[in-house]
């Protein structure tokens, strides 16, 4: 029977993922004074993303209580910088005001699949082997990463890059579960509003806590947004683009078909043709994940698609998604989107009509059968509504961290909380056939838009 380590609970405030062992933070250098914040733009990145740092720390708001930071708005290159929406600015600083700043932030970059300008790099680099503190927001990340300070780090980034920046830098521990990771000297965060979560942190870091909660109320956000531990998951299917003319596409589209079966990572190794080690190798490779924890990934999906659009009973879910008990269900379906199926349902429908013309009646509940009356603590909770897991899920979820405990290696009801960025089926093309348009299915939204690598980041 499968247990959840006691690494996956969820605590009361976005966790700040430790270093393996504690880092030595430079002193800074005496031309720099940790009040002076710089912000590094790049032409190409959305507005929103490159504002938030504006907002934060360059405002003067001292009559509410913050104290005050000098702002220094840096060219990363040369202009003219356009945002995605067309708009021109015109930095007052350049590359050489990096030198005065005790904080450096690149709040985001233009493209996942371009290299950030070498000359920006080494500022960024100088600023920090002079003791200044380095912040990466949202696709910032990746700007960060290029530059060497995240090897060996523990870091974050949006969700839907998250396995690319695993991929392309695999010494850095990405988790994209987390708000923002902290990290010392270098701290970084996921997707657009987290970048305001992260950098009201570092008023908190800075000035305490009285002065994070006055900044958090003129930008009317929450001070903390413990929610994100203790209420609401969600997960993605999301893998790198480069799956798509690899022949484990095909494996993937082949599990996808038949997730309500009984199979594990050997059968999926045994149809690519691959002894196990050799499929675990050039799967996490590919994606930057290990395989068992996306196939069960795969099967929580698949149960939460079931538990919102039919009314089969948490025992019948478990069985149509290839699940070896309801146990072993609610385990990883608790610590993969923090609450249980029932609970789950629950909430979805207190949100949703219960007539909601998607969700598909069961044999049972047509009108030549009386529908009966539910009962118990499910019922109470769809009377009453219940708080915390709402709304179709669509963003991704990390496996926990910690060594990995459970049953033997290979079964996909163990709770091994395996790689450092959860597995997800892809955005990739596979053969012709019902398999290719199960995989083209799976990706959820991401089919009707264009791909990451071409529309704007964050």
């Amino acid at each position: 029977m499968s247990q959840e380590s006691s690494s996956g609970t969820a605590t009361d405030t976005p966790s700040q993922a430790p270093s393996a062992s504690p880092r030595a933070i430079r002193k800074l250098s005496a031309r720099r004074r940790p009040e002076v914040v710089a912000v590094l733009l790049f032409s190409g990145g959305p507005i929103f993303e490159s504002s938030i740092p504006l907002s934060v720390f360059g405002i003067d708001r001292q009559d509410a209580g913050v104290p005050r930071y000098r702002l220094l708005v840096c060219a990363g290159e040369e202009g003219p910088l356009r945002t995605t929406g067309g708009l021109e600015l015109t930095a007052p600083y350049g590359l050489e005001a990096l030198s005065r700043a005790g904080t450096v932030v690149v709040p985001t970059w233009r493209s996942i699949s371009q290299a950030p300008p070498p000359e920006a790099l080494d500022a960024i680099r100088r600023a920090h082997e002079e003791g200044a503190r380095i912040i990466g927001l949202c696709t910032g990340a990746f700007v960060l990463a290029a530059a060497g300070l995240l090897d060996g780090r523990p870091a974050t980034t949006h969700w839907m890059y998250a396995p690319t920046l695993a991929k392309r830098y695999p010494s850095v521990h990405v988790d994209p579960r987390e708000l923002f990771v902290d990290d010392g000297d270098v701290l970084t965060s996921a997707g657009t509003a987290a970048g305001i979560d992260l950098c009201l942190h570092v008023v908190r870091t800075d000035h305490g806590a009285e002065a994070a909660a006055a900044l958090a109320r003129r930008l009317v956000v929450p001070p903390r947004r413990a929610d994100w531990q203790t209420g609401q998951r969600h997960l993605d299917r999301s893998l790198p683009e480069e799956i798509g003319a690899d022949p484990l596409a095909e494996v993937v589209a082949w599990a996808l078909e038949h997730l309500h079966e009984q199979f594990d990572v050997e059968a999926l190794a045994a149809r690519a043709y691959m002894s196990r080690r050799t499929f675990d190798r050039r799967f996490r490779s590919l994606t930057g994940s290990a395989p068992l924890q996306w196939l069960i990934t795969q099967r929580v999906l698949q149960a939460q698609r079931l538990l919102e659009t039919s009314d089969y009973s948490v025992d019948e879910v478990a069985g149509r998604c290839g699940f070896r008990s309801p146990v072993a269900l609610r385990g990883h379906f608790r610590r993969q989107l923090g609450s249980s199926p029932a609970s789950y349902r629950a909430a979805y429908r207190a949100r949703r009509p219960q007539d909601d013309p998607e969700r598909p009646e069961r044999p049972e509940h047509r009108a030549d059968r009386p529908e009966r009356p539910a009962a118990g603590p499910e019922a109470a909770a769809l009377r009453g509504g219940a708080p915390g897991i709402a709304g179709r899920a669509q963003v991704l979820a990390a496996p926990a961290k910690g060594p990995a405990k459970g049953p033997a290696k290979g079964d996909p009801d163990a709770f091994t909380p395996g790689g450092r960025v959860p597995e997800q089926p892809g955005r990739a093309d596979v053969p012709d056939g019902a398999a290719r348009a199960r995989l083209r299915s799976a990706r959820g939204l991401g089919a009707a838009l264009p791909g990451p690598r071409d529309r704007p980041v964050g």
